[in-house]
């Protein structure tokens, strides 16, 4: 027969905090279904409604409840019309307003122009039209830009800068640029043999405006010195050069 030798008590000690581990330490797992292990007073400390009911004067908060929405008067159509009716779209409200203008453009300040047909043209920034963009000239003497509109997003700031207060560009505006174009004429068989139609020049006011501009203009470029020059020159990058590394 095989006998049995008792366990240390220390053995029973550590097997007995495992089973102690193992047990739930949960303060509020139930006794039963719907019995706490926590009572009321407990529960209460616990949960904290004892800071809440202090903080507002011994009494808990109540919130107002939100007004039932009205019951809509017209009831819907149970029929609806065969073909689709157009409904009119909601006007947009929203108005547009003109960019904001950089720091470094500022008028009188010269700007390089970077895209169209004076791309790397050294220009002077006259002011800003209603539309958001920018009034330049070259002016037309000295490097062959002309009065014209140019978007800010394809210039550069420098910080050449001279002063055009006395330079009346008052009358310019975004409607000064618009040209009348004539509608659109049906060709039939005789219209291919047509010759095409001679391009259209540049009216006397224009002509004038342009004038009294850059007479405007050069007595306060030829103060400057090498400002002409610098005008005249375009601007280009070669190999080797950083742009974003520049100060213009």
């Amino acid at each position: 027969l095989f006998r049995v030798s008792p366990l240390p008590e220390a053995h029973l000690l550590i097997m007995g905090k495992a089973a102690k581990s193992k047990s739930p330490k949960t303060p509020q797992a139930p006794l039963a279904r719907s019995i706490g292990k926590a009572g009321r007073a407990k529960s209460y400390h616990r949960r904290g409604l004892w800071a809440i009911k202090k903080k507002n004067g011994g009494k808990f908060p109540v919130h107002p409840k939100k007004a039932a929405a009205a019951a809509p008067v017209a009831k819907t159509s149970k029929f609806y019309p065969a073909d689709d009716i157009p409904k009119p779209l909601a006007k947009n409200s929203v108005t547009t307003k003109p960019a904001k203008l950089r720091e470094s453009v500022t008028p009188g300040a010269v700007l390089i122009i970077l895209a169209g047909r004076f791309r790397g043209k050294r220009v002077v920034f006259l002011k800003q039209l209603e539309s958001g963009l920018l009034l330049v000239t070259g002016p037309f003497k000295v490097n062959g830009v002309p009065l014209r509109r140019v978007n800010q997003a394809y210039v550069i700031g420098t910080s050449t800068k001279i002063d055009i207060s006395k330079v009346d560009v008052a009358k310019y505006n975004d409607k000064y640029f618009t040209a009348d174009k004539p509608g659109k004429k049906v060709k039939g068989e005789s219209g291919f043999f047509e010759a095409p139609e001679a391009k259209k020049e540049l009216s006397a006011e224009k002509i004038a405006d342009q004038k009294k501009v850059d007479a405007d203009l050069m007595p306060i470029i030829n103060k400057v010195a090498d400002l002409k020059s610098y005008l005249g020159a375009r601007f280009s990058l070669k190999s080797g050069m950083k742009p974003h590394e520049m100060k213009f």
